[in-house]
């Protein structure tokens, strides 16, 4: 039996020394059998299923699933990131690790929404003493500190330079790997191109955002005085549209589904909503800029967000059926909110 971590990847062991799966010498095919155990959801599932499917029509590998057979791939969720390979027959020899396409890496942020990431990585984060409180994804140096608005009660802004570019210092960890750089880096210049917002490196200013791999995904909202981390954990954050998620929270934004309007354009399914979760779902004084709800916000979240049953825990008004929480990167509002509120 092996232990592996993925990030929600399906590894499949295969042209090692006595480890290959049997072929089926009539058909010319070799047949994977699975099963996946009963804590993944009916939605992963099918996403699971979706990935195994890909290898028909581009190989001769058949994922089937286990009846009673004693060697089989057992998919399961642990603590989100882990997949147990149980009965392999592999002891020695070469191992390839194949990654099933919709589950790889890089392309799990294509597959999950922005809200179904963080919600993975931020489930069973312990966070160690020196790091903030933080509510969802947002960090607050206290409790008590959650009810005040921080862009109204201390200004959030970056400040704006003669030039009319907003530089924003930072400093990114030395512990993320080069992909992991590249897309952390490639998030923070996808700025530049719609906005006034620059992200340099720090030199010795006194306010920046220190990118780390802490316990989860998060940010404060808002410029805070002297640094601030921005925690992009590896396994579970370093995805484009959460660095752009995070990145618009430091720079003042809270979520779209918190706005103080939202009655109007999103009904809130508390019945559906994990114990102890509610509070995610509170409305806030929001920054909106004389625009009128997204529901293609990046920084919106998804219906079944903090959900303790696979049931929605957001319905669209008046549309049931108005889809959202699918952003891959920044809406048009999204940056027209960031334009008016820096003046850019």
């Amino acid at each position: 039996m092996a232990l592996l971590k993925g990030a929600l990847s399906l590894l499949v062991v295969l042209v090692a020394s006595g480890c290959s799966w049997a072929e089926d010498k009539e058909l010319s095919v070799s047949e994977l059998l699975w099963e996946a155990n009963k804590d993944v959801a009916s939605r992963e599932r099918s996403i699971i299923e979706r990935g195994l499917q890909s290898f028909h029509d581009v190989s001769c590998i058949r994922f089937v699933q286990r009846s009673n057979q004693r060697d089989y791939l057992s998919i399961q969720s642990i603590n989100g990131v882990f997949v147990d390979i149980t009965e392999m027959r592999c002891i020695l020899g070469l191992v390839v690790l194949v990654a099933v396409s919709a589950w790889a890496e890089e392309k799990v942020w294509k597959v999950l929404t922005v809200s179904e990431l963080i919600e993975r990585a931020n489930r069973d984060a312990v966070r160690s003493p020196d790091e903030p409180y933080v509510e969802d994804d947002v960090a607050f140096d206290s409790e008590a500190e959650r009810n005040a608005d921080p862009c109204t009660s201390r200004g959030c802004m970056w400040p704006k330079s003669a030039d009319g570019k907003v530089y924003v210092p930072y400093i990114l960890s030395r512990v993320f790997s080069p992909r992991e750089v590249a897309v952390i880096e490639r998030g923070l210049q996808s700025f530049n191109g719609v906005s006034c917002i620059r992200f340099v490196k720090r030199t010795n200013q006194r306010d920046f955002l220190n990118i780390r791999s802490l316990n989860g995904c998060y940010s404060y909202i808002g410029r805070r005085n002297n640094g601030q981390d921005l925690s992009l954990q590896r396994s579970g954050c370093v995805y484009h549209h959460t660095v752009q998620h995070e990145v618009l929270h430091a720079l003042g934004f809270h979520h779209e589904q918190k706005r103080s309007d939202r009655d109007q354009y999103i009904r809130i399914v508390l019945e559906n909503v994990t114990p102890g979760m509610e509070h995610n779902f509170d409305k806030v004084s929001t920054l909106n800029q004389g625009t009128t709800y997204d529901y293609t916000s990046v920084m919106h979240y998804s219906k079944y967000a903090f959900s303790k049953n696979n049931q929605p825990t957001l319905v669209g008004i008046p549309d049931p059926s108005v889809e959202f929480g699918k952003a891959t990167e920044m809406s048009q509002k999204d940056i027209i909110r960031l334009n008016r509120l820096y003046k850019c």
